[in-house]
């Protein structure tokens, strides 16, 4: 999948949605992905603490905001070394096939899985696609339309117009996304939406190449994000967890004017890089 995209603007914004433009992520991890990963992988008996390490990988620690495939592969090998589970019986196994296919597809997406599926009819791979297709079922019925943006994200996209391109690039599904955003009428005021099948954040990201020196800028909220701006010479602004609401103040009223007059980078973006590490730790608080 390829999207049409002409710059149009001397700056362009990536802009990740989950967890950044969208209050989303505690709402699809907490009700969406950890019923689904318990009841698919069979962790009834330990579902206290595969809730914790589902929360933890992708809401609390540096692997916040990856990929719904990596992201499972660390539950399982958190899960898998973690004395409580050991003690109760419970043998969790990565499932190698599915790290195989993880290091030889870039595009970690439904559509990749289905064909890597349909041509292989592989156990493990078919129960990693239907978990994933609950999880979208899951999130299509209770996340629904309702979410809306954090405060001052529609008036920043606004501030923006004219002067900035603006990408949504983000790990989640395509169609999730475009539905989403256009729910909120929030659509006209992108150029392009680069869900997980476009590719990498950094892939999507990629069309930094096309602009000047620091007039590409990534805006996000996990160290994902902060990687694929450091991968494609971009700026990055971070949306930090649990602080949204002022991170979000604070580039609508500071933020854009620097990046659009050259002072961006350097000790500003440094102090924002520096905060932005202290929010998110490596180990679990179990394994401390």
């Amino acid at each position: 999948m390829n999207i049409d995209f002409t710059p149009q603007c001397d700056f362009l914004i990536g802009i990740d949605s989950d967890g950044c433009a969208f209050d989303t992520m505690e709402l699809k991890q907490k009700e969406c992905f950890c019923p689904n990963t318990i009841h698919h992988w069979g962790l009834k008996s330990v579902s206290k603490y595969a809730r914790e390490a589902v929360e933890f990988v992708n809401l609390y620690s540096k692997s916040r905001g990856i990929n719904r495939f990596p992201a499972l592969v660390e539950v399982f090998e958190l899960l898998k070394r973690r004395p409580e589970v050991i003690a109760r019986g419970v043998n969790v196994e990565v499932p190698r096939e599915l790290v195989e296919w993880m290091n030889r597809q870039t595009k970690l997406g439904n559509p990749a899985l289905e064909a890597e599926v349909a041509a292989t009819h592989d156990p493990v791979l078919t129960k990693t696609l239907q978990w994933s297709h609950a999880v979208n079922e899951t999130i299509d019925r209770i996340v629904g339309e309702g979410v809306a943006p954090f405060p001052l994200v529609r008036e920043s996209l606004e501030k923006l117009g004219g002067k900035a391109d603006i990408l949504v690039v983000s790990a989640t599904p395509q169609a999730a996304l475009v539905k989403e955003w256009e729910n909120q009428g929030l659509l006209p005021l992108v150029q392009a939406i680069c869900g997980q099948e476009i590719g990498t954040k950094k892939e999507s990201l990629a069309w930094s190449a096309k602009y000047p020196a620091n007039h590409t800028l990534m805006i996000g909220d996990a160290p994902g994000d902060y990687k694929a701006a450091q991968a494609t010479n971009s700026l990055f602004y971070p949306i930090n967890p649990s602080r949204e609401e002022a991170s979000w103040a604070r580039f609508y009223q500071e933020g854009i004017e620097r990046f659009l007059n050259g002072t961006f980078a350097g000790d500003y973006q440094q102090s924002l890089l520096e905060e932005f590490e202290s929010c998110l730790p490596v180990n679990p608080p179990w394994e401390k």
